[in-house]
């Protein structure tokens, strides 16, 4: 006695498949990532392009939600579709041709069935871009923080050292809805001059708090600027008190870069 009575009832049966994929958008003019009803995220209007394409819809899952105006090159999604005539290589031109230039599938594959975005990921890896220089720039305007006034690049590396380990972020972080631990691994922070003025923080986690890069930034900077010191990074983050850090910085110089697996 086999499963199936016969060859044609097996092949009538559809297995899902969990299916990844690599996206990249520009986050001007969506409010995030996370699917919102009536509201234009970038998880929704993909989540309702890619069920167009397939014939049913789709439940994503996101590597990290990031927020209104903020960019992404390698954010993760996954999702379950069925097998049949499901093709991973036409998926992605369909997609681009309807969603592009501002969000775009750079690749798409089969996943082990247990692979979840979110859940199998080791680490991120954020970039914020600053443009120094007194004039701004109308072709980086939409990817960079314009701060006029010099920085100082050394205190700027200076207070890269204090984040790096394991800390709690609660100076750094937008307070959770509910209780929850912000203690966060920080692999690695560094700042690069990239020339020309731009200058490009990167940050790699295990996992980030709501608008940690972003805080981060905005106090480096005003170190930068002079208006803290990088000595006073350590004492910030042992205080666990949002006020003593500086104001965000703008989420439009923020980008997910990439997500290690």
């Amino acid at each position: 006695m086999t499963l199936f009575d016969d060859a044609e009832t097996a092949s009538s049966i559809d297995y899902p498949v969990r299916v990844r994929m690599t996206v990249a958008y520009d986050g001007t003019g969506f409010h995030g990532f996370a699917a919102h009803p009536g509201i234009k995220t970038v998880g929704g209007t993909l989540a309702s392009a890619i069920g167009k394409v397939l014939g049913n819809p789709v439940e994503l899952t996101c590597a990290g939600r990031t927020d209104k105006g903020v960019h992404a090159w390698g954010q993760v999604v996954s999702f379950d579709a069925e097998e049949f005539g499901l093709d991973l290589e036409a998926l992605p031109r369909s997609l681009n041709r309807m969603l592009g230039p501002a969000i775009v599938v750079r690749e798409a594959e089969k996943a082990h069935s247990t692979f979840d975005a979110r859940r199998s990921a080791l680490a991120r890896r954020y970039r914020y871009t600053v443009l120094n220089r007194p004039v701004p720039d109308p072709f980086l305007a939409r990817t960079a923080w314009h701060v006029p006034a010099p920085l100082d690049r050394r205190s700027l590396a200076l207070a890269c050292d204090p984040v790096i380990g394991e800390h709690d972020f609660s100076s750094f972080c937008r307070a959770p809805d509910e209780e929850s631990s912000l203690v966060r691994k920080v692999h690695e922070a560094r700042w690069l001059d990239l020339g020309d003025g731009i200058l490009r923080f990167d940050i790699e986690a295990g996992a980030f708090c709501h608008q940690m890069v972003r805080s981060l930034v905005g106090t480096m900077v005003d170190v930068g600027r002079g208006r803290k010191r990088a000595g006073d990074m350590a004492g910030i983050l042992r205080a666990h008190d949002r006020s003593r850090a500086g104001q965000p910085a703008p989420p439009h110089g923020l980008c997910l870069w990439e997500v290690v697996y």
